[in-house]
């Protein structure tokens, strides 16, 4: 197993993939836990082996504008808080029970120490930025919701609508919208 999630960033030998099993640190979350509170300083990346989380910001007092989505087998983390080490204007809580892998920053610093070939976690690092390049283009509502649908279906399993809706920023109507013409598109 361990193998499969450190071979996804690159390529380690079997004595890499031992030093990194040793060093990670595993964890159990229960549903509505909160990860990492905001105001809090990010000090490590996670990788999913089961559940499902989210990354939010609290606007109003019962209204959460959600940040990012997570299922099984993805890595996840305040992208902002852990690059500046500044606190974290977000919350990441579990949506269900989860299972996870916790690498602190001197976990990282450790393995990187050890060998060089664990500089390759930096693609972790990058998965945060095709998140910002995905809001950052110009695209309609169904080009978002096609995007995940195509790209990360399993958010659709995972989550209710209202919160797909906050993380594709849109409202929960739009999304309404957008799904009854893709089925009706598909349904042709």
């Amino acid at each position: 197993m361990y193998s499969e999630i450190l071979r996804a960033t690159g390529t380690y030998t079997d004595a890499e993939v031992a030093l990194f099993e040793e060093a990670v640190a595993t964890r159990h979350v229960n549903r509505n836990e909160v990860i990492l509170h905001k105001g809090q300083v990010s000090q490590s990346i996670y990788y999913l082996l089961s559940g499902s989380v989210y990354q939010y910001e609290q606007v109003f007092e019962l209204d959460q504008k959600i940040i990012d989505l997570r299922v099984q087998n993805e890595w996840f983390f305040d992208y902002q808080s852990l690059i500046s080490q500044r606190p974290s204007e977000t919350y990441i809580q579990a949506f269900t029970n989860c299972d996870l892998l916790e690498l602190s920053l001197d976990t990282v610093h450790y393995l990187t120490g050890r060998s060089i070939a664990f500089l390759q976690l930096n693609k972790v690092l990058e998965g945060a930025s095709e998140r910002l390049r995905f809001f950052d283009q110009s695209m309609t509502p169904a080009e978002k919701y096609a995007f995940i649908l195509k790209n990360r279906p399993r958010l659709i399993q995972a989550f209710p609508l209202k919160m797909i809706s906050s993380y594709l920023k849109l409202t929960p109507e739009t999304l309404s919208r957008v799904r009854k013409s893709i089925m009706k598109t598909t349904i042709s």
